[in-house]
């Protein structure tokens, strides 16, 4: 039997760590060993349970979730950190990607979405959700691993894709919607849509995010 996730879960709101934590308990591959209401013992639980995955928010009403992750990560380094947040600043998501974490998730993320990124960083993937992409294009080379190929590779490597949907990708890249989309291009919703399908399926991905990750990864933009 395969050994479940262990995560600890260090949110100040009450409501949402119960709802994290049962979300994660119905799925056999996780594990909630514990729980934090603010930083400080967002640090003392991650150095006594020293769980596979720290799901880190940011606004704590003590030490902040960016000094908690550092604190913890200069004492236990082989310890993973999701940031899970509404914050999206440049500054904090700055920040937070150098001082190393695996993944910087919006509140407002999917369910199975979540789960899927938890299940990646287990494995040693990083993950960012589309709405940060505009901050970190270009920066922190350190934490996302950008071949730096530029356009003309990614071409050869992906031939199959069109020039319509380099385009649609691109704007997939910048966190843009299907709507969002259409009306940057003057298209239909419903034809976006088929784009950003044939996009995924082409780049042999799960989703329009995993899209974008490979694309700022191999040097598209």
């Amino acid at each position: 039997m395969v050994k479940p996730i262990s995560i600890l879960i260090a949110e100040d709101h009450k409501l949402m760590r119960v709802g994290m934590k049962a979300l994660l308990d119905e799925d056999a591959s996780f594990s909630v060993i514990a729980e934090a209401s603010n930083g400080k013992e967002a640090i003392e639980k991650a150095c006594i349970h020293k769980p596979d995955i720290i799901l880190m928010d940011i606004g704590f009403p003590d030490t902040d979730g960016l000094k908690a992750t550092k604190t913890i990560l200069d004492r236990h380094p082989e310890l993973k950190i999701v940031i899970l947040t509404s914050h999206v600043s440049e500054t904090e998501v700055t920040q937070a990607l150098s001082l190393g974490v695996y993944a910087y998730v919006i509140k407002d993320i999917n369910t199975e979405i979540l789960k899927m990124v938890l299940k990646s960083v287990h494995d040693g993937a990083v993950w960012f959700d589309p709405h940060i992409v505009p901050h970190i294009r270009g920066k922190n080379g350190t934490t996302i691993p950008i071949k730096k190929t530029g356009r003309a590779a990614f071409k050869s490597q992906h031939s199959n894709l069109t020039e319509r949907e380099y385009e649609v990708l691109k704007l997939v890249v910048d966190g843009k919607s299907n709507n969002d989309i259409a009306n940057l291009l003057s298209i239909s919703e419903h034809t976006a849509k088929a784009h950003v399908c044939n996009i995924i399926q082409k780049l042999v991905v799960d989703d329009r995010t995993q899209a974008a990750v490979k694309a700022l990864k191999e040097g598209l933009v």
